[in-house]
């Protein structure tokens, strides 16, 4: 299975803006409680969409230059970007099938 990389401020350019394929971008941080709830589902996702979507995960404590630069307030934030820019959010701990049919849309 594909586990979603993990990637800091210096690493988001290349790893997502320059991205050949859509990218989902899990913001979190470790004393997140929802987090932990949907970090699992995003891992099985990754597994299921492994080719299609790139999986990352962006600790917001760590790396605060990106969150900040997306406006990322509340967390969990799902953003999926496709061609350098953002297309689609989810904010929260939303059931998988939210998230599936999001990233459906993402490579539609």
């Amino acid at each position: 299975m594909a586990n979603p990389i993990a990637i800091t401020d210096d690493s988001f350019d290349k790893e997502v803006l320059k991205s050949d394929v859509p990218v989902l971008v899990d913001f979190w941080a470790d004393w997140c409680g929802p987090c932990k709830i949907i970090a699992p589902l995003v891992e099985e996702l990754a597994g299921e969409y492994e080719g299609k979507i790139k999986f990352a995960k962006l600790d917001i404590d760590a790396n605060p230059k990106v969150a900040t630069t997306y406006g990322i307030r509340g967390i969990p934030t799902l953003l999926i970007f496709s061609d350098g820019s953002p297309i689609d959010q989810v904010v929260g701990a939303v059931p998988k099938t939210v998230i599936k049919g999001r990233l459906e849309k993402a490579i539609a």
